[in-house]
């Protein structure tokens, strides 16, 4: 017999919930003013032109446009968002 009662939900709800990370709108497609880009922990993309950080590093468009990724010589990735007509 054990001697212990088995409290599994006090033992087993040290999970965290998920963050809901990545790329929400991705390259190619129409972002407006204020939508976000990509969430992240780091900066593993990096803002360019069109394209703020937030505190916690989550990029969001600036402008109206399509969403571009690229690297640079520096092999960073940088997001930027380019006005419909230049784009």
């Amino acid at each position: 017999m054990a001697h212990k009662k088995g409290e599994g939900k006090v033992k087993n709800n040290r999970e965290s919930h998920s963050k809901r990370l990545g790329i929400k709108i991705f390259g190619g497609q129409k972002a407006i003013a204020g939508n976000i880009i990509v969430r992240q922990r780091g900066t593993k993309h990096f803002p360019g032109d069109g394209v703020g950080i937030g505190k916690d590093h989550t990029l969001y468009a600036v402008t109206d446009g399509v969403v571009v990724f690229k690297k640079r010589k520096d092999d960073k990735s940088y997001v930027y968002v380019k006005p419909v007509g230049e784009a």
